[in-house]
C-alpha cells in the first residue's frame, strides 16, 4: 500500500514532511483548528453531489469516523462522510432537539412504528408505545436472537449513550486487543482519546451530597456491605453544567430525564468533540440521511460507491454514484460488518478474506433489577449519566453499571447493566434468499453472561435480604438477555484487516471502528474504539501520505 496520496489532487495534499514541519506532531495539528473563522466553516458544501470524485470517503459519523475525518484534515485531506441519521441540529415543536427517556415520539426511533425500549415494562404495565415512523436517533435492530441498539445521526453512538468513558484495566488489555502494543496505547492513545473525548470524574465530594445521585449512593452501599469493590467511573457530561442544573441555574438535561434518545445540553458527544474540530478544519463535509448500499473497485483507480439518499420515513429519493480514492468503514460494528459481508458475497469485493463478518460479540451485556426495601430509597430525582460501579471481573468475570431509573417517582429499585467475560462470538452471513444479512448469536448463550453477573448480585440480595424485580422486561423476567448496547467485532483487527486496519484484498480500504474489536472490551467500549482509531489513523497517515 502507498503507492497513491491520499489526496485527490496536490492543491489538497501535503508531503508528509510538510505537515509535520508544519505542526510538530499530528496531535499539534488540533490548534489549528481554532483559527478558522465561523464564516469558513459555514461554507463547506451541501450533501455530496452525484458524480463526485473525492479523495476519502468515510463511511460513518462514529467514534472512529470521527477520529479519522478530524486527523486526515489537519494533514491537508478533504474528507467526506456519509451518515445514514439526521443532523440532529433543529429543534422539535416543544423547543427541543431530542425528546425525555419518559416521553419518546417520532424523534426516539429509527424507522419504527412502535417503540422499543430496553426497560420494556414498569410496575408490571408496559410502556411502549405506537409512532409514527421516522429516522429517529435510537435504531433498536433485531436479529434472530438479540436486539442491538445503535445510535443514528451525525454523531452515531455518542447521542445516545450514557457517556461512561472507561479505560480497560491494563491487565485486560491482552484478551481486548492481542495484537496491539499496550505500552502505545496506554502512554500515548488512550490519553488522547481521553483528551479529544473531553473525559472528566465526578465531584466525589458533590456525589455524597447531591439528591440525583442517591441511587448511587445506594448501589455503593449494597456493594460494599458484600465486599465488592465499588469505583467512580468517567464520563463525559460536564460536571459542572450538572452542578448548575441540581442548582436550578441550567436548564436541565441529564436531570430532566434525557439521555437514551440524546440530550440537549450538558453531555458532550462527538457534535460537540471531534466533529466540530473536524468541521472547523473546512475540509470535512458531511452528508446526512444518506446510506452507502456498495463499494467496488473502480476502472480508473480508487472505488465506485453507491449511496442512496434518504426521506425522513427511510425512502430512497435519490441515488448517487461517487468516485473515492479511499474508502474507510465506520458504520459502526453491525453496519460495517453487514456492508462487508454483503459486498463480498456479492462480488462487488470478493477478495475481502474469510474473516469478514466473524468474530463478533456484544460485550456480555445484561440487565437486572433489584428490589430494595424501604428504608432504602434511591430517590425520585435521577441523574440520567451514570458514575459508579461494581468490579467483580477478576473473581466473578462481570462489571456492573450502577444505573439510573429516572422515572420521576421513588421506586425502591437499583438498576444496573452488567458488562461480563461471555466468551461467545456469533458471525454475520449473506442471506441470498432474503437479500439480507442474518446474525447467527443465540440468546442462551447469554447465559453465561447470567451466571457471572449473578456473582455479584446473588451476594448483594443474599447480604441485604433483598430480591431481584421481575416486572421491568415483560413476562416475569429477572434479566435482560436479549439485547446489547456495546456490539463490538465482525471486522477483527489483525485478521479481516491487517494490524491497523487495512482491509486485506484491497488498497485504499479500511475499517476504522468497533468492527475491529473482537467482541468484548470488558468495560464500555468507546474510548477503546477512540484510542485505537487514533492509533491507526496516525500510522497510515504516516506511511500513505506523499
Amino acid at each position: 500500500m502507498g503507492d497513491k496520496p491520499l489526496s485527490g489532487n496536490r492543491s489538497n495534499g501535503l508531503s508528509r514532511r510538510g505537515f509535520l514541519g508544519r505542526t510538530g506532531s499530528i496531535i499539534g495539528a488540533v490548534a489549528l483548528a481554532g483559527h478558522i473563522t465561523p464564516a469558513q466553516a459555514a461554507a463547506l458544501p451541501g450533501p455530496i453531489a452525484d458524480g463526485a470524485r473525492v479523495p476519502v470517503l468515510v463511511i460513518g459519523t462514529g467514534y472512529g469516523g470521527s477520529v479519522a475525518a478530524l486527523r486526515l484534515a489537519q494533514a491537508g485531506v478533504d474528507v467526506q462522510m456519509i451518515e445514514m441519521g439526521m443532523s440532529w441540529d433543529t429543534p422539535g415543536s416543544d423547543g427541543k432537539i431530542f425528546p425525555k427517556v419518559t416521553t419518546p415520539d417520532y424523534r426516539s426511533f429509527w424507522l419504527r412504528t412502535r417503540t422499543k425500549a430496553p426497560l420494556s415494562n414498569f410496575l408490571g404495565f408496559p410502556i411502549d408505545k405506537d409512532v409514527p415512523r421516522y429516522t429517529g436517533i435510537l435504531d433498536a435492530e433485531d436479529f434472530a436472537g438479540i436486539t442491538v441498539y445503535q445510535g443514528r445521526g451525525v454523531g452515531g453512538g455518542s447521542l445516545v449513550n450514557g457517556g461512561m468513558a472507561v479505560t480497560p484495566k491494563r491487565a485486560n488489555f491482552a484478551t481486548v486487543l492481542p495484537s496491539v502494543d499496550a505500552d502505545e496505547m496506554y502512554d500515548t492513545y488512550y490519553p488522547r482519546a481521553n483528551a479529544g473525548l473531553g473525559v472528566g470524574m465526578i465531584d466525589p465530594a458533590w456525589f455524597d451530597t447531591a439528591d440525583c445521585y442517591q441511587f448511587s449512593r445506594v448501589g455503593r452501599k449494597h456493594a460494599q456491605r458484600s465486599g465488592f469493590a465499588w469505583t467512580f467511573v468517567p464520563d463525559v457530561y460536564d460536571w459542572d453544567y450538572m452542578k448548575r442544573e441540581a442548582a436550578g441555574t441550567a436548564t436541565k438535561s441529564a436531570l430532566g430525564g434525557e439521555i437514551l434518545y440524546g440530550n440537549n445540553h450538558g453531555k458532550k458527544s462527538l457534535v460537540q468533540t471531534y466533529l466540530a474540530q473536524a468541521k472547523a478544519t473546512g475540509k470535512v463535509a458531511i452528508s446526512p440521511l444518506h446510506k452507502v448500499t456498495s463499494v467496488s473497485p473502480a476502472a480508473a483507480g480508487g472505488y465506485t460507491v453507491t449511496i442512496d439518499q434518504l426521506n425522513t420515513t427511510g425512502g430512497t429519493v435519490a441515488t448517487k454514484t461517487v468516485t473515492a480514492d479511499r474508502v474507510f468503514f465506520a458504520a459502526g460494528s453491525v453496519g460495517t460488518s453487514k456492508l462487508l459481508v454483503k459486498l463480498k458475497a456479492t462480488g462487488a469485493l470478493p477478495n475481502l478474506n474469510g474473516e469478514v463478518g466473524k468474530g463478533w460479540g456484544e460485550n456480555g451485556n445484561v440487565m437486572c433489577g433489584r428490589a430494595n426495601h424501604l428504608w432504602d430509597p434511591t430517590g425520585k430525582l435521577q441523574s440520567t449519566i451514570p458514575c459508579s460501579g461494581i468490579d467483580n471481573w477478576d473473581a466473578g468475570g462481570a462489571f456492573a453499571e450502577v444505573a439510573p431509573l429516572p422515572t420521576g417517582i421513588e421506586t425502591y429499585a437499583s438498576f444496573y447493566l452488567s458488562i461480563t467475560k461471555n466468551p461467545n462470538r456469533a458471525e454475520f452471513t449473506w442471506n441470498a434468499a432474503t437479500n439480507a444479512v442474518d446474525l447467527n448469536w443465540q440468546t442462551a448463550w447469554k447465559q453465561s453472561s447470567i451466571s457471572m453477573a449473578k456473582t455479584i448480585f446473588d451476594k448483594i440480595n443474599s447480604k441485604e435480604g433483598t430480591i431481584y424485580r421481575t416486572d421491568l422486561f415483560g413476562g416475569n423476567k429477572i434479566w435482560h438477555d436479549t439485547l446489547t448496547y456495546h456490539p463490538l467485532g465482525g471486522a477483527v483487527l489483525n485478521k479481516a484487516t491487517d494490524n491497523y486496519g487495512r482491509l486485506h484484498g484491497y488498497t485504499g480500504l479500511y475499517v476504522i471502528d468497533g468492527a475491529l474489536i473482537p467482541g468484548n472490551a470488558s468495560v464500555n467500549p468507546f474510548v477503546t474504539i477512540t484510542a485505537l482509531a487514533e492509533r491507526n489513523i496516525e500510522k497510515i497517515i504516516a506511511t500513505e501520505l506523499l
